[in-house]
């Protein structure tokens, strides 16, 4: 017999991206406010991708955040390094 269960169909996909991510882009682009659109003109995610940001890696740069959701983690290390967040509903 085929195993089969049960598949949400409420579940909310994001695409991940991470605070070295967002670093990287930021020292090499000069960039201070990031949004999905900015994410997805460098090519880490699609243009209907909602985003999530996540707390691998380190901020060293204040930045302006802008995303679908955020990880405890990510959201204090970007408050610590005298940045800001914003969650796109």
């Amino acid at each position: 017999m085929p195993k089969f269960g049960f598949k949400n169909i409420n579940r909310v996909e994001y695409t991940a991206v991470n605070l070295d991510t967002l670093e990287k882009l930021a020292s090499e682009h000069q960039i201070k406010q990031i949004d999905p659109a900015v994410l997805a003109a460098h090519g880490l995610v699609g243009k209907k991708d909602l985003v999530k940001v996540l707390g691998r890696g380190e901020l060293k740069s204040a930045l302006e955040v802008k995303a679908h959701a955020f990880s405890e983690k990510a959201k204090a290390a970007v408050e610590a390094c005298g940045g800001s967040v914003t969650t796109i509903a």
